[in-house]
């Protein structure tokens, strides 16, 4: 007769997953309905399993708090998102998509600006400072904010999520040395890293910890992600909060209406360019979503 357990998948592939129940780790399938009700596991899902001689079967996936489709993880406390101004640079746009996802499901994000011993991304940290995010300076060369961004994570189960070649695995082996994990090198001729990270695996760093490390990606992958309602894309933006509700017109949508306190307050310095033409593109994507292909 199997038993059933309660545990946490830390790795999936293809259809596999492990899931760490208490000190052990149980290889599980899950079952064929679970797909057909439209919930299939992700890494960082509690699940119902049951074993029997040796070899688990995910019955049921237990309520989640939030869930992600790029990074394909749930139960986040907090995204940390990376970024470079060196071999590859990051482009805006990229971390306000991701930000703004998970500020749709009010997931806390902080920017690390990582390889700033080649440059110090001064720009990048100043747009998203001025934004209201926790930017976190790094360098797995001299070990400089890892110490930093160990106390920012501790004790939540965090995704580090990024651009290919930003250098994930290389902070969180200056993290966990005893982790080890590959790490590639950056296409000189593309600006884009060789992936390392081919799946979505959750590491125990002690101290009720958890880092889940998530594939890298390029602006084409964007459109693979998560969508936003345009009528919920402004609150997506911490920067904008102050001014929602000011503007002339209830359904303001901050683009070209008159009266509009966002964009005053553009006009007046208080929110960077970068992030509202990013807002602008979000919009423009945003408004070619149907509501009845999302049901």
């Amino acid at each position: 007769m199997a038993d059933v357990k309660t545990g946490r998948i830390i790795r999936s592939i293809s259809g596999f997953y492990d899931v760490r129940v208490g000190d052990k780790t149980v290889s599980c399938r899950a079952r064929g309905i679970l797909r057909k009700e439209g919930c299939s596991p992700l890494t960082g899902d509690m699940v119902r399993l049951s074993v029997e001689r040796g070899k688990g079967m995910v019955e049921k996936v237990l309520p989640r708090k939030n869930s992600f489709i790029r990074p394909a993880v749930a139960n986040v406390d907090a995204l940390v998102v990376f970024a470079a101004n060196v071999n590859p640079v990051t482009e805006p746009f990229l971390i306000d998509r991701v930000a703004a996802i998970a500020g749709d499901q009010e997931v806390p994000v902080y920017l690390c600006v990582n390889k700033c011993d080649l440059d110090p991304a001064v720009d990048l940290v100043g747009i998203y400072t001025k934004a209201g995010f926790p930017v976190i300076c790094t360098s797995a060369e001299t070990g400089e904010g890892v110490d930093e961004l160990r106390n920012l994570i501790r004790g939540k189960l965090t995704a580090f999520t990024g651009n290919s070649g930003v250098g994930k695995s290389s902070i969180l082996n200056a993290l966990c040395p005893e982790l080890a994990l590959p790490t590639g090198e950056v296409s000189e001729k593309l600006g884009r890293g060789r992936h390392t990270t081919r799946h979505v695996e959750l590491y125990d760093l002690g101290e009720e910890t958890y880092v889940a490390d998530t594939p890298g990606f390029s602006s084409f992958d964007t459109d693979q992600m998560d969508v936003i309602l345009k009528e919920n894309l402004q609150y997506a933006f911490p920067d904008f909060g102050p001014y929602i509700g000011q503007c002339q017109f209830r359904d303001c949508s901050h683009r070209k209406e008159p009266g509009c306190a966002v964009t005053k307050a553009l006009a007046d310095g208080c929110i960077g360019e970068s992030r509202y033409d990013s807002y602008l593109k979000l919009y423009e994507k945003a408004s070619q979503i149907k509501l009845w292909e999302l049901k």
